[in-house]
């Protein structure tokens, strides 16, 4: 930066505002425009020969005017003859602008607070990076760029934070459509994945014993965009292939290494395909026979399932557990002779009518009733079959992942059109499967599995039912994946409407544009009221993040994705 060091203004301590250890106020040319709220500021201290680092909180103009009433007086009783000059008036005011600044960082470690008439100055990108806890990151992974000054500087964090062992998970909040959620992060994905498949083949030539290995579960929840993670952006412009190669050190390629499974079932296939009959076309279509199967569920991989089918049904007196357990237990007329799903479907008609209530259970017909309401809601999806339809289906999806997991596999599970309460199945089946495959530690299975999921307040909100085995898996996941080596990237709307334990045990944060309402809740206590403001009216591709690392909260941005969007 060729200007900084600049001197912009010095230290006021006042009497109502002191400078303190966390704070301090300065003073600035009331037409210096260099400044914004996120910008870090440094102040030297000869006292101690340190450098006192502050990150803008506050930026306010001032004037020797008494009231407003005044300042029109003092224009000829509101003149508006010379519009294009400030301070144009028939009495011209004394004016400024005043900042506050929260501390970040010594570099002696000394606290102490800096003196009146300071002069305080801007930075380099170094000293930037210095103050907020980004110089000579460990472990750095590219997490996006600041704009400070008007220049770029990237932004790194240690990734042992985000994946473990040190601090797992992060969690993702914003509005639809303006905080671009999932392509940011895609956008930590795509570096991620990008680091380690140069790290992995780094620890090969250098013979490691054991080179770090790390695979990604992907569920797309909406539309197509992540259907088409391996194929190129054509409509990726210059500029961002530069901020890409030359501000963060990264290629403009979209993933590599990816697999897509598709749910076997007409209602689903209908944003592919006009039905099950058209496959050979959705198999020409997204390279199938390279990479793509679809899956579907059996009712023998499904009779331990159940109960994800219900994650979300209000049942206080846990009857629906209960009919669970007794099918799962093999209870009469659900024995070992019911294989299929017609045949389960045939003892389930057999205990909902009336006189045939299974004997030495407390479980009255109406509640078998209510189960069975439930579950032939599911009858008509095509999912639920006990045979696929070629080669390329398969009925256990989870055995299917792992049995082709690679070190740095991106395995895309596609929900989109499913009803919400068999997407809750499908998450629900495979957080399950995970969680049992990662305890086992078996020789072949990655150190760590990053599992992306949007919406997560279908399944982990303050209104989901305590009862829920999804939401029980995921506050497993929250508090002990980061020893399990499970790491979740979540995404939803509302942060404050996600269960304390889930977003309390996410060691990072990624905040974009949020609405007013939401800025008033407990979750954003720590925030000042400006951010608050600004949070409200983040520009797409703007994040503000958190990570145990940084000194502070700080302002991200990041280029469109190198991968096709079919938005």
């Amino acid at each position: 930066m060729n200007d900084k060091d600049k001197i912009i203004g010095k230290v006021s301590a006042t009497e109502k505002n002191p400078s303190t250890i966390d704070n301090f106020y300065f003073w600035t040319d009331s037409q210096s425009d260099n400044l914004s709220p996120f910008d870090v500021v440094m102040v030297k201290n000869l006292n101690n020969n340190s450098t006192t680092y502050a990150v803008v909180e506050e930026i306010n103009h001032v004037t020797d005017s008494a009231s407003h009433f005044a300042s029109y007086i003092s224009s000829e009783f509101g003149s508006l003859a010379d519009e294009t000059s400030l301070g144009s008036g028939n009495t011209n005011r004394l004016s400024f602008s005043f900042v506050k600044a929260k501390v970040v960082h010594n570099t002696a470690n000394r606290y102490t607070p800096v003196l009146h008439d300071s002069p305080v100055s801007l930075c380099s990108a170094d000293q930037i990076r210095d103050a907020l806890g980004l110089k000579g990151v460990q472990n750095a992974l590219t997490c996006g760029y600041m704009e400070m000054y008007g220049e770029k500087v990237k932004v790194e964090i240690n990734d042992k934070f985000l994946i473990g062992p040190d601090g797992a998970h992060l969690n993702v909040s914003g509005i639809s459509g303006l905080a671009c959620k999932t392509s940011y992060t895609m956008f930590l994905l795509n570096a991620l994945q990008q680091k380690y498949i140069a790290q992995y083949k780094k620890d090969i030539e250098n013979e490691e014993e054991k080179p770090r290995k790390i695979a990604y579960i992907v569920f797309n929840v909406k539309g197509r965009d992540l259907l088409t993670l391996d194929v190129p952006n054509e409509k990726l412009s210059n500029d961002d292939k530069g901020i890409y190669i030359n501000e963060l050190g990264l290629q403009p390629v979209p993933f590599q290494q990816v697999d897509y499974y598709y749910p076997y079932s007409s209602k689903a296939n209908r944003q592919y395909t006009q039905s099950n009959a058209d496959w050979d076309d959705l198999k020409q279509q997204f390279d199938i026979e390279k990479n793509a199967k679809r899956y579907f569920y059996n009712f023998a991989s499904c009779r331990d399932k159940l109960q994800y089918l219900f994650a979300n049904e209000p049942d206080p007196s846990g009857t629906l557990e209960s009919i669970v357990s007794y099918i799962m237990d093999y209870g009469h007329p659900f024995g070992e002779k019911v294989e299929s799903w017609t045949d389960f479907y045939t003892a389930l008609s057999k205990v909902t009518t009336p006189g045939n209530a299974v004997a030495g259970t407390n479980i009255a017909l109406a509640s078998w009733k209510k189960f069975a309401r439930i579950v032939r809601k599911f009858n008509v999806e095509e999912l639920f079959t006990d045979k696929g339809f070629d080669k390329f289906d398969t009925p256990d999806l989870v055995q299917d992942i792992f049995d082709n997991l690679k070190h740095n596999d991106v395995k895309v599970i596609d929900i989109a059109q499913l009803d919400p309460a068999i997407q809750g199945f499908v998450f629900g089946d495979v957080i399950q499967q995970v969680v049992e495959r990662m305890s086992a530690k078996e020789a072949e299975t990655p150190d760590q599995i990053v599992i992306f999921v949007d919406e997560l307040n279908k399944y982990a909100s303050t209104d989901v039912p305590k009862s829920s085995p999804i939401l029980r898996h995921l506050l497993d996941v929250a508090e002990r994946g980061r020893a399990l080596g499970i790491i979740l990237f979540s995404v939803e709307q509302f942060r404050s409407a996600i269960h304390d334990r889930v977003k309390g045990n996410c060691a990072n944060s990624a905040y974009g544009r949020t609405n007013f309402v939401e800025v008033t809740k407990p979750d954003y206590t720590f925030f000042g009221s400006i951010y608050k403001n600004m949070m409200t009216r983040l520009a797409p591709g703007d994040y503000i993040i958190n990570n145990p690392a940084l000194r502070s909260l700080v302002k991200i941005k990041f280029p469109f994705p190198t991968f096709k969007s079919n938005n």
